[in-house]
C-alpha cells in the first residue's frame, strides 16, 4: 500500500505511546500542524516544546514526501474522519487492504484516523503514516494518469510500487497474488485489464 510519506521511513525510535499516556495531546508537541497548509511544512516538535522535559533532543529533519498538495489545517476543520474511513471499510469500498485498520478507527483523537497506531507506537514507521487509500475515501475522482498530479509531483520516482519494477511483474501481475482492489488505488475503481492491454 502506498503511504503518503512514501520513501520507506526507517523506523525512528520515539514513543508516542508514552507521551500520549502522560496526557499529552498531538497538538501539544506538533504545534505547527493546525496551521499547516503545505506537505513540505516541518511539523516535528520545535526544541522549545521538548525542553521542559528533555535536556537534549535528536530529531531528524522530516524527509521529502511525494505529496505536493495537502493541508493539515483544512483537514482538521473537517473533524474526525475516522467514521468515513470506517464506513468505506465496512462497505468494502476502501481501495486498499484494510487489514486491521477498522479496529483503530474508534478513537476520539482526530489525528489517529490517519496516523493509525501512533497511540501504541514505540517507534515511528510508514505504518503510522496516512495511506493513499485513506485519501481516496473522500477524494474519489481517480483518472490516471491525470488525477495523480492533483496531489503528487509527477517527477517523484517513488509513486510506482516496488512490485511494478520487478522483472517478472508483467507475468505475475494478473495472478491472484495481486488484488484488483489494490490496483484501483492508482488505476481507478472502474479500470479493466483491457484499459492497459489494448489487444
Amino acid at each position: 500500500m502506498l503511504s503518503l510519506a512514501a520513501g520507506m521511513l526507517a523506523a525512528a525510535p520515539f514513543s508516542h505511546k508514552l507521551h500520549l499516556q502522560l496526557g499529552k495531546q498531538c497538538a501539544d508537541c506538533h504545534v505547527n500542524a493546525a496551521a499547516s497548509t503545505l506537505p513540505a511544512d516541518n511539523l516535528l516538535p520545535p526544541a522549545a516544546v521538548c525542553k521542559p522535559c528533555h535536556e537534549t533532543r535528536d530529531i531528524r529533519a522530516p524527509r521529502a514526501t511525494p505529496v505536493t498538495h495537502f493541508s493539515h489545517a483544512q483537514h482538521l476543520k473537517v473533524g474526525n474522519i475516522a467514521s468515513m474511513i470506517a464506513a468505506a471499510v465496512d462497505k468494502k469500498a476502501y481501495l486498499g487492504d484494510p487489514d486491521d485498520i477498522r479496529a483503530h478507527l474508534n478513537s476520539a483523537n482526530i489525528c489517529l484516523a490517519c496516523h493509525r497506531g501512533m497511540d501504541t507506537s514505540e517507534q515511528v514507521s510508514d505504518a503510522n503514516m496516512p495511506q493513499m487509500a485513506d485519501c481516496l475515501v473522500c477524494h474519489s475522482q481517480i483518472e490516471p494518469p491525470y488525477s495523480c498530479a492533483k496531489c503528487h509531483d509527477p517527477k517523484w520516482a517513488g509513486l510506482q510500487p516496488a512490485s511494478h519494477h520487478a522483472p517478472d511483474f508483467h507475468d505475475k501481475h494478473s495472478t491472484k497474488a495481486i488484488l484488483k482492489q489494490g490496483c484501483a488505488t492508482c488505476h481507478g475503481r472502474t479500470f479493466t485489464c483491457m484499459g492497459c492491454h489494448l489487444g
